[in-house]
């Protein structure tokens, strides 16, 4: 269990905050922090990863004091069992993909954790070129498997995905939550998708203004309120058959098939898409046709 209570004053666009949170992380766990800019999630996450210090508090976790004010104890983020996955990547550029997993293991004895991290991530072909020549997801990729490469036992996710395109993100949320069953990491995702945190996290904290105004299951917080976007979920068109003036797409999500009716489209069997679900209405996003 990871035990934190901090505080810290905060600029934000709406002028001084003062950040005062406390909350607690079962072993296993996935939470989320949700809010808006400058509500303080970031900073929190930080704190965890020894990146910031609070001005008071505490952080415990999993038996180990990280920070605590009065017996003025901090350990550095070099010393805590934390993996960190950033929006922006953050990798080495002069150090090829499986330079950089090796680079972050801590016992070089267990090189065989790099080569299940490359299958996993699906990067074995790429393990011998260098961060400038991937794509945004592949990056993303290479940066979550690093995280991981460390065996931290806390997971920690700064809106990871945030600037990938909708089929690249529906992929890697797939392959988080596969890395946080497999390797049973404990994960604290900072967000602002409401749909992505409905999809991976056990329980969200929604911050407002540094302060913790609701928490709660995902589907609870946000299913009520008519904040949540859509929930999209990637899939293949793998039949299509008309009903009357309408096209009914039988869509292949997830290891389940989804019906969805739609007008004329120029849609095929193969297309991959995103199925949308609002109010119980399925609809769908064209995404690249399959093979282009």
């Amino acid at each position: 269990m990871t035990e934190l209570h901090v505080t810290r004053s905060l600029h934000s666009a709406q002028g001084p905050i003062r950040l005062d949170v406390s909350f607690t992380i079962a072993e296993g766990e996935f939470l989320a922090l949700y809010g808006p800019s400058g509500a303080g999630k970031t900073t929190v996450l930080r704190m965890l990863a020894g990146l910031e210090q609070p001005e008071s508090g505490y952080i415990r976790s999993n038996g180990q004091t990280w920070f605590d004010h009065r017996q003025h104890l901090w350990v550095g983020p070099r010393h805590r069992a934390v993996g960190v996955v950033f929006q922006d990547y953050a990798l080495f550029p002069n150090m090829t993909i499986r330079e950089q997993l090796r680079f972050a293991l801590p016992d070089q004895r267990n090189r065989a954790l790099v080569d299940t991290l490359l299958e996993m991530m699906s990067l074995t072909e790429l393990a011998n070129r260098r961060p400038t020549v991937l794509s945004g997801g592949q990056q993303q990729r290479v940066a979550l498997a690093r995280a991981v490469a460390r065996q931290p036992r806390l997971l920690l996710l700064d809106e990871p995905l945030s600037a990938l395109d909708t089929e690249t993100r529906l992929r890697l949320q797939e392959e988080i939550s596969q890395v946080h069953k497999q390797f049973k990491l404990t994960t604290v995702l900072v967000s602002h998708d409401n749909a992505e945190i409905i999809r991976l996290a056990d329980r969200v904290i929604s911050l407002q203004a540094g302060k913790i105004d609701r928490q709660g299951a995902p589907a609870a917080l946000f299913g009520s309120s008519g904040a949540a976007r859509p929930s999209g979920r990637l899939g293949t068109v793998i039949a299509i058959q008309r009903q009357g003036a309408q096209l009914q797409l039988t869509v292949s999500t997830e290891g389940a098939l989804t019906e969805v009716l739609v007008p004329e489209s120029p849609v095929q069997v193969g297309d991959r898409i995103v199925v949308v679900v609002e109010e119980n209405s399925p609809s769908y996003q064209p995404l690249k046709r399959n093979g282009g």
